[in-house]
């Protein structure tokens, strides 16, 4: 049987703890160990009496009869900073707060005063801002925080006669929202419950069966497992009651595009794809708002290049998918080898956390070893060449955006131990492409052969962001599909940091890959899949002071004299014309003494044309396309010494626009450059 779940050396405080729903989440809390805040003003449900404070007092006295330790507070939650100063000045510090504390001021729309408006939103919404807040900054400092909001299914669908109560419920659903977003690099989880329970806000309009039908009791134990300090979970909503719980989410239609490129919008067009609009098949869930704001620069685009709406958008639609799809399915990237030796074996199990403390590990970081061997999921490096290689933008049929390109998830299966060292023969073939609304999932099978055997497969599934919504299938019978996980909690759980030492553009794989080889012998795996829960990152800018200087192309006199700067020159020599690019920069960003250089191209090269018509100052017009990179690394790619697609893939290239142009460059480096 699991562990119980404890809290012992928490503070929580629960507001409107006096009874129903606070009451039985303050007993529940104190009876695992944490110190308990009961908050309860004593009041009516309509908040117009304070009553008695024995509200408050009576729950205190029950936890503390138990052996549990609570104190009461008696504030509005409309005075925050008191609630909470209750909790630091009785146990020392605030770790969970459950917004609980409401009232009710039921009424027909059009019979709602301003005063029962307000009242409503002051302390529900209001209320939960106020305290939240005055606990926030103690969370932050402390690296910890379980925050609970109260919706309601009135909020969630609308009520009749609850128009001032379901808008400040929903309110506090995005409240919560936004806060599970600022807070989670501080450890701090905000998620939003819609309880149905019987209290003293729903005797009145329930029978008294379901009252009791609807305990708190049946409520508070989700309420418990959101705090606690081992759940994950962050930003979500929950429906509650009656021993039952259900996550909701967003759900959108995949819609119609209505305009056409320099064509009016109309109501009209809006009519004629009001099917569409409102067509929840295939619909897309939306759970960020990057991806809200992301599918509309997608409209956009699409737009932009003609591929907007149609006469009959619905047949569009799907035979755009049908015939950009068809192309595509079933094509042969170019084969290509893999060669490796002992070392990139032992690089890579090291780049994974092998350690030479791990006696166990030694057979796959040492060659002396008798039993020498790969880590099994180094099947996954031989293949990926095409993913990493950018082969993806020669699929037929439709174009793949390099810089919106993710890799999804990994299925990795043996058929026989990997060779030491060797020369694997690999091939790859596009299984199937799929239409999930807000991208594509194209599905990359490739087979990797040893002296004409078959050694392992892998199926990569890479997600191209913003490319989905033309009416392609969903699902495929071509995924493969991992074991189904067995009915009975987990043998061992693992969790794992990956290391600074360990970055890579493919950090999401790595670290889904990284604690695998502790979970059994790992020469003993066959096939494994791959899935990453979240990464999390943070630039820190403070201290940084940023300058940008404007300068005319300088003579080399007034470069020398005005910057104290270097300058290199390339010459680039095609079949008809002669480019000589100037680069130089100067130290106008400043971090703590320390002088990071800005690069500043002179030279301006005019590929669009195919001619390569050099001349002086920045590029005439918008560029179609922007690649930025160290002066090391253009050198490097020049020379040939640094493959731009893996400079792309490893953060040491960035590129912008219709990076297909990179082509035109790219032959110009690679067969016509003299240094």
């Amino acid at each position: 049987m699991a562990s119980p779940l404890r809290f012992d050396g928490r503070v929580v405080l629960v507001t409107g703890a006096g009874g129903g729903l606070g009451r039985a989440y303050a007993l529940a809390f104190a009876e695992r160990g944490a110190s308990v805040v009961v908050n309860d003003l004593g009041g009516d449900i309509k908040g117009l009496s304070k009553g008695s404070l024995a509200a408050a007092d009576k729950v205190v006295e029950e936890i503390r009869s138990k052996g549990g330790k609570a104190v009461a507070n008696y504030d509005s939650v409309e005075a925050g900073e008191k609630v909470v100063r209750t909790a630091l000045e009785a146990f020392g510090r605030i770790d969970v707060v459950v917004n609980n504390a409401g009232i009710l001021r039921d009424n027909s729309f059009g019979r709602i005063s301003d005063e029962d408006w307000d009242i409503i939103h002051r302390v529900h919404l209001r209320g939960s801002f106020q305290v939240t807040r005055a606990a926030w900054d103690h969370m932050k400092k402390q690296k910890f925080g379980r925050i609970v909001m109260t919706a309601s299914a009135s909020g969630i669908y609308g009520n009749f006669g609850q128009a001032n109560y379901s808008a400040a419920k929903l309110g506090l659903l995005g409240l919560s929202n936004t806060l599970a977003i600022e807070g989670q690099k501080s450890n701090i989880h905000c998620n939003t419950i819609a309880p149905a329970a019987g209290s003293r806000m729903t005797q009145s309009i329930m029978p008294e069966d379901l009252v009791e039908a609807l305990k708190p009791d049946y409520v508070a134990p989700l309420v418990l497992w959101l705090c606690h300090e081992s759940c994950e979970e962050n930003g979500s909503l929950f429906e509650v009651g009656g021993g039952w719980i259900g996550k909701l989410r967003w759900e959108r239609a995949l819609g119609a595009i209505v305009r056409q490129k320099n064509q009016p919008m109309t109501p009209e067009a809006v009519k004629a794809n009001w099917k569409k609009i409102c067509d929840f098949d295939n619909a897309s869930k939306p759970q960020r708002i990057q991806e809200s704001i992301g599918s509309i620069i997608e409209v956009l685009n699409k737009i932009d290049s003609e591929r907007g709406v149609s006469t009959n958008p619905t047949s569009h639609a799907a035979s755009t998918a049908t015939s950009e799809f068809a192309g595509a399915i079933g094509h042969k990237l170019p084969p290509f080898s893999s060669a490796y030796t002992e070392l990139e074996a032992i690089m890579y199990a090291l780049g994974v956390g092998a350690s030479i403390k791990e006696p166990k590990d030694m057979k796959f970081i040492y060659e002396g070893s008798t039993d020498f061997s790969c880590l099994p999921t180094f099947g996954v490096i031989i293949a990926q060449k095409p993913i990493v290689g950018g082969e993806l933008s020669g699929i037929p049929g439709f174009s793949v955006n390099l810089e919106k390109v993710l890799h999804g998830e990994q299925y990795l299966e043996l058929y026989k131990p990997l060779p030491r060292a060797g020369n694997l023969k690999c091939e790859a073939v596009i299984a199937d492409v799929l239409d999930k609304g807000s991208g594509l999932v194209i599905l990359v099978d490739v087979y990797s052969y040893f002296e004409e055997e078959l050694v392992c497969y892998n199926q990569f599934s890479i997600f191209v962001v913003g490319s989905g919504g033309i009416g392609g299938k969903r699902t495929s019978d071509k995924v493969k599909v991992a074991l189904a996980v067995p009915n009975r909690p987990p043998d061992a759980v693992l969790r794992d940091t990956t290391s600074l030492n360990q970055r890579h553009s493919e950090i999401n794989f790595i670290k889904a890959l990284k604690g695998q080889k502790r979970l059994g012998a790992p020469d003993q795996v066959e096939e494994m899949r791959s899935m990453v829960k979240e990464m999390k990152g943070h630039l820190d800018t403070q201290d940084v002071n940023v300058g940008i200087t404007r300068a005319p192309l300088p003579s080399s006199e007034r470069l020398n004299a005005g910057f104290e700067s270097r300058k290199h020159h390339m010459n680039l020599e095609t079949k008809n014309v002669h480019i000589s690019v100037g680069l130089f920069y100067s130290p106008i960003v400043k971090k703590k003494n320390k002088h990071i250089a800005l690069f500043l191209l002179l030279t301006a090269v005019d590929l669009k044309s195919g001619s390569g018509k050099v001349y002086q100052g920045p590029a005439k017009g918008s560029a179609d396309a922007t690649f930025t990179l160290s002066d090391e690394d253009f050198m490097d790619v020049v020379l040939g010494k640094l493959d731009p697609q893996k400079a792309f893939f490893n953060g040491r290239l960035k590129a912008r626009g219709n990076i297909m142009l990179s082509q035109k460059l790219q032959m110009i480096l690679k067969d016509y450059a003299k240094l």
